[in-house]
């Protein structure tokens, strides 16, 4: 398998890459499970931070980072926006989404009791990789509707076109790989 080699916040991973479709084929970072690479990347971030009160990332990958940032932060807790509603939910705040790295439509969703969490509070939205940025604008919009005010938007990489948004902070870049047909 072709793998491609970061070094991310002093940290040496070599990511396998797969196609994502007929012409693009990506690094595949995934932080869940990766203590070491989730602690030196939140440590990276956590100073580029403005003051927020909440810290919002969307199941699942971005978990990891939005906890150990909430620790760094000092922040009693985090919101997760959720793929499906769950029978606890009571009027679920939801919103669907396409992103590069999923064949189909994903929904996000907020839980009330969530959604009051983050009224009239600073939110830093937090992600693993942003690609196209759909799934961090989605989440903004979702954010926005709880009431809440985003300060910042951050990953630990930025994919492809992602590099180019202003208002995201991020630690490398990622590229994107062609592929290229061979001739029959």
């Amino acid at each position: 398998m072709q793998t491609y080699t970061m070094i991310i916040a002093g940290v040496t991973r070599h990511l396998p890459i797969v196609p994502i479709s007929e012409h693009t084929a990506i690094a595949s970072f995934v932080m869940l499970g990766d203590t070491v690479l989730t602690k030196a990347t939140a440590k990276a971030l956590v100073d580029q931070l403005p003051e927020a009160d909440v810290l919002v990332t969307a199941e699942a990958k971005g978990i990891p980072l939005a906890q150990e940032l909430s620790s760094l932060l000092n922040h009693d807790q985090y919101v997760v926006a959720r793929k499906t509603v769950k029978p606890y939910m009571s009027e679920p705040l939801v919103l669907t989404v396409k992103s590069i790295t999923t064949d189909v439509e994903q929904t996000l969703v907020l839980d009330e009791r969530d959604a009051q969490k983050l009224k009239g509070k600073r939110i830093v939205l937090v992600d693993d990789v942003v690609s196209t940025g759909e799934s961090i604008a989605a989440l903004q919009e979702l954010v926005e509707r709880a009431g809440g005010n985003v300060v910042a938007k951050t990953a630990v990489l930025a994919e492809g076109s992602a590099n180019d948004q202003q208002d995201l902070i991020y630690l490398e870049e990622l590229p994107l790989f062609p592929i290229e047909k061979k001739p029959i």
